[in-house]
């Protein structure tokens, strides 16, 4: 038991460092979401995303205390790649938009309830923000029709934001 003494308390603190740092990155993402007035489920979405993140560091970091070897890991990992590669070329687009909502998160200078044109020489859309969500966005156009646009695809085009679409009660 002695010889496994050094893996076990590292192991130990890497247990209790995972959920700590979950709460506590947890926490700036809510804190950054109110100050920023971002909506609750967004928020919650780019919680978990990020939560997921730790996740997988803290299995690597358990992998590397119990003696994988790197060369051993590094090998299982791009198997493991190469599946979910081949598996995921068709969700490629599943992937950018999961990134492209936490960009629109952190960054993004529109918000819901903001009136947008999307600068499209084929098909312009004027229309208010309703939501945005982990990998779409919902907009409403003035004749009501529901348009859901890719978040990645919503990065990719020019949008001209216009004021706020005043709230009726």
């Amino acid at each position: 038991m002695k010889e496994y003494l050094p893996q076990v308390i590292a192991t130990a603190i890497t247990i209790f460092i995972t959920p700590t740092s979950k709460y506590i990155v947890g926490k700036i993402v809510k804190k950054y979401g109110l100050m920023t007035l971002k909506s609750e489920p967004r928020t919650l979405h780019v919680v978990n995303i990020i939560n997921i993140l730790i996740n997988i560091g803290c299995i690597v970091t358990l992998a590397i205390i119990w003696g994988v070897r790197p060369q051993n890991m590094l090998i299982a990992v791009s198997s493991v790649f190469a599946v979910i590669g081949v598996a995921f070329f068709a969700q490629w687009s599943l992937l950018s938009n999961m990134t492209a909502g936490i960009i629109i998160f952190f960054t993004a200078p529109f918000r819901i309830g903001d009136q947008i044109q999307i600068l499209d020489k084929d098909m312009p859309i004027d229309a208010t923000i309703e939501i945005i969500l982990t990998f779409y966005t919902h907009l409403r156009t003035k004749e009501g029709e529901l348009i859901v646009i890719p978040n990645s695809l919503f990065l990719q085009k020019m949008v001209s934001i216009g004021k706020e679409k005043e709230k009726e009660y």
